[in-house]
C-alpha cells in the first residue's frame, strides 16, 4: 500500500539558504509538479513532508510550484520555523489574498518571491518578510536597490554566483555550491592535506591494510577532538546504535572496520575548517544520506555502505582541491566508488546523477533517472525527506 501517494506526483529539490558568512541557515525544499495540471492536497503533502523538518523542526523554506498546492498549504499550520514563498504574480487575486491571509493568522512566515508588474494590495504587504530575487533581477537592480534591504537572491549556481549576489547585497543566498568537478587553476602546486583531516586518512588507510586495534586507536590519540566528534556521530540518533558508542575499541566491536570507514568517511567530508566549504559540506552529507536511503532496498549491505561514501565523497574534490584522479590516490575508497568518482561509471553512477538531477530542480532530469533505475517518484522523494530529516539530526 502506498505510504504518501501524493509524492508519486512531484519531484522534490533541496538548496542550502546561505548568509554572508556562508554559514547555512536553512534548507530550501522545493516541490515540483510532474505534470503541470496535478492537484495537490495541501493537508496531505504537509504530512508527507514531515521527516524532512527533523525533529526539533529545523528551518525550512517551501518553495511549491503549484498554484493549487500553495493556496491549500497557506491554510495549513506548518511546522515552527518553516517559510512559504508566494510568487509575486500569484498576489493580487481574491482566493491569493484569502490564502495569504490564512498562512498569515497560522503565524506561517512568508516570502514574496520574484517581481510583478501589479504591485500587492497595500494590506498584504506586511505579510511578507523579505523579498526572494533571482540572481538576474538582481544583476539588474544593482547593489543600491538590493543593499540592506533583506533580499534573498535565489538560484544562485556555483560558488562564483554565490560571491556575486552577496557583492550585489543579498542578505542571503539560495543555490548549489558545486555545480561541476574541480579543476585546478592553471600552474596550481599539488595541495597539502590539512593536518586534522590527515589523521582520518590515516585511520581509513590503516582500516584499509587491517592494522590491529592498538594501532588504530594511538593513530586516533594524535587528534583527541576528532575522537570526540567520532563518537559524537555515532551516538546520535540518525544512525540509531542499539547502545551508547564508549570508545574508539568498543565502536570496532560494535560494527568491524568496514563498517567503521564509513563514519571516517563521514567525518573527512564534513571536518574542514574552512568557512566558505560549509555550503559544500552541507551538500555532501546530504548526497550521502539520499544515496544510502536510495539503496535501502538493495540485498548486498557492502553496496549500501559504498553508496553513503560515494555521495559523502563526491565534493571531495572542492574541498581538498585535487581532481579525483589525484585525490583517491592517497585516500583508499572501494573500487565502485572510484569509478563513480574518476571513471564516471559503474553501478553507483546512476544514483548519482539522480542526486544531481534532485538537487538541479530539473524535472526532465529526475523522469530520466528515475526510469532509468526503475524507481518509483513517491520512493524516491521519501528518500529525499528522510536524507534531510537525518542531516539535520546530524548537524
Amino acid at each position: 500500500m502506498s505510504e504518501h501517494p501524493i509524492l508519486g506526483l512531484v519531484a522534490l529539490g533541496y538548496a542550502p539558504v546561505i548568509d554572508a558568512q556562508r554559514m547555512v541557515t536553512a534548507t530550501r525544499l522545493s516541490i515540483l509538479p510532474l505534470r503541470p495540471d496535478a492537484s495537490l492536497d495541501g493537508a496531505a503533502l504537509l504530512a508527507a513532508l514531515q521527516p524532512a523538518f527533523g525533529e526539533p523542526p529545523r528551518p525550512v523554506q517551501l518553495n511549491l510550484m503549484s498554484e493549487t498546492g500553495l493556496h491549500g498549504l497557506a491554510t495549513q499550520r506548518l511546522p515552527a520555523q518553516a517559510q512559504l514563498e508566494w510568487p509575486a504574480f500569484m498576489g493580487t487575486s481574491p482566493e491569493a489574498a484569502e490564502a495569504i491571509q490564512a498562512a498569515r493568522q497560522n503565524g506561517t512566515g512568508l516570502l514574496l518571491k520574484g517581481l510583478s508588474n501589479n504591485p500587492l494590495p497595500q494590506e498584504l504587504r506586511g505579510a511578507f518578510g523579505r523579498v526572494q530575487l533571482d540572481l538576474d533581477d538582481a544583476r539588474r537592480l544593482g547593489l543600491a536597490a538590493l543593499q540592506g534591504k533583506n533580499v534573498l537572491v535565489g538560484n544562485a549556481r556555483g560558488a562564483a554566483e554565490i560571491d556575486e549576489a552577496f557583492k550585489l547585497g543579498a542578505a542571503l543566498v539560495t543555490g548549489s555550491p558545486a555545480v561541476e568537478a574541480y579543476e585546478p587553476p592553471p600552474g596550481a602546486g599539488k595541495p597539502e592535506i590539512a593536518a586534522d583531516l590527515q589523521v582520518i586518512v590515516e585511520l581509513m588507510s590503516r582500516l584499509d591494510q587491517g592494522d590491529d586495534v592498538e594501532r588504530l586507536e594511538q593513530t586516533l590519540k594524535r587528534d583527541p577532538s576528532l575522537a570526540f566528534k567520532l563518537l559524537r556521530y555515532m551516538n546520535s540518533a540518525a544512525f540509531g546504535l542499539p547502545v551508547e558508542v564508549s570508545s574508539f575499541r568498543h565502536a570496532i566491536m560494535l560494527l568491524g572496520y568496514a563498517r567503521l570507514k564509513r563514519w571516517l568517511a563521514l567525518l573527512l567530508a564534513t571536518a574542514s575548517k574552512d568557512h566558505t566549504m560549509r555550503p559544500i559540506m552541507y551538500a555532501a552529507l546530504r548526497r550521502g544520506l539520499l544515496m544510502e536511503e536510495l539503496a535501502k532496498g538493495m540485498n548486498e549491505s557492502e553496496m549500501r555502505d559504498e553508496m553513503f561514501i560515494c555521495g559523502l565523497f563526491s565534493l571531495l574534490d572542492h574541498m581538498l582541491k585535487q581532481p579525483f584522479d589525484k585525490l583517491l590516490q592517497s585516500i583508499p575508497v572501494p573500487e565502485r566508488v572510484r569509478q563513480a568518482l574518476v571513471d564516471q561509471t559503474g553501478p553507483c553512477k546512476p544514483y548519482l546523477d539522480l542526486v544531481h538531477a534532485i538537487e538541479n530542480e530539473s524535472v526532465f532530469d529526475f523522469r530520466a533517472s528515475t526510469e532509468a533505475l526503475m524507481l518509483g517518484a513517491e520512493e524516491v522523494n521519501l528518500a529525499v525527506a528522510r536524507a534531510l530529516g537525518k542531516a539535520a539530526q546530524l548537524e
